[in-house]
């Protein structure tokens, strides 16, 4: 007796119309940027620059760096109530190339950062990231300090962010971004270990700088049709007024605990 069982001796015929493996052939296509159009990039740059040709200008007329007298973090001063020295020291400097080193990292993350952020989201990273700093720096240092680095260092920790919330939209590029980004605050946070340089504020900087991007930075999508395509930005603006405000909120209350425990 014999026994068919199905496909044991299969037709010839029928293995060759089998379908063949498709290929999907991948390719690079443009995507339209938003413009670089930076000016409060360059609007700070202009800012700080100015405010220290006052420091040196007063310095020269009466021997006295008058304006650092005014707003530098003195933690003194800020528990008596000078509650401005937690944003003013981000606008003064201690030395040329203080001032120097901190408006080239500006120029080297500022205007890519606006690009994407957008005008009004960028000068509140800035801003926020600067108080963060100077936050951290009144709560576990008495020294004195001033520098714009609270606010540039939030804008390391932006960037950083930013590539890694968006790696999808830079592929490949994005884990070398991310690498030299964290290898730049790796590095600069360790020669803040270095006398007279005040390193809560740099880190409280990047805290404030890094919480602010995962919360209310761009969530980018291609959008368009073949062959014109461009950047969208996914996040609500009311996601933006919501971090801003808690996170404000947050180290507002952080001043303002440490301000108490002081006067105790």
């Amino acid at each position: 007796m014999n026994e068919n069982y199905p496909n044991q001796n299969p037709d010839p015929q029928e293995q060759n119309d089998e379908q063949p493996p498709i290929r999907v052939k991948t390719q690079q296509v443009a995507v339209r940027l938003p413009p670089l159009n930076s000016w409060v990039s360059y609007s700070i740059l202009g800012v700080t620059i100015l405010v220290y040709v006052l420091q040196l200008a007063s310095g020269f007329l009466t021997g006295a760096d008058i304006p650092a007298a005014l707003g530098a973090k003195v933690n003194q001063n800020i528990a008596q109530g000078e509650f401005w020295r937690l944003f003013t020291p981000m606008l003064l400097h201690g030395s040329i190339l203080h001032i120097a080193f901190n408006m080239y990292a500006l120029m080297l993350f500022g205007p890519r950062l606006e690009r994407h952020f957008g005008h009004a989201r960028f000068f509140i990273l800035y801003v926020l990231s600067g108080f963060a700093g100077n936050v951290i720096s009144m709560m576990f240092t008495p020294a004195a300090s001033l520098g714009s680095s609270t606010a540039i260092f939030g804008l390391i920790g932006a960037q950083g962010v930013f590539i890694f919330q968006n790696r999808g939209i830079f592929g490949n590029r994005s884990r070398q971004a991310l690498v030299s980004i964290i290898s730049v605050a790796a590095i600069n946070l360790f020669i803040g270990l270095s006398p007279g340089i005040d390193n809560w504020g740099h880190i409280g900087g990047l805290v404030g700088g890094t919480m602010f991007a995962w919360f209310a930075g761009p969530l980018l999508r291609v959008d368009g049709i073949y062959p014109s395509f461009k950047l969208i930005d996914q996040r609500e603006t009311a996601e933006i007024i919501q971090a801003m405000v808690v996170i404000s909120a947050f180290f507002v209350i952080l001043a303002i605990g440490t301000l108490y425990i002081w006067s105790i």
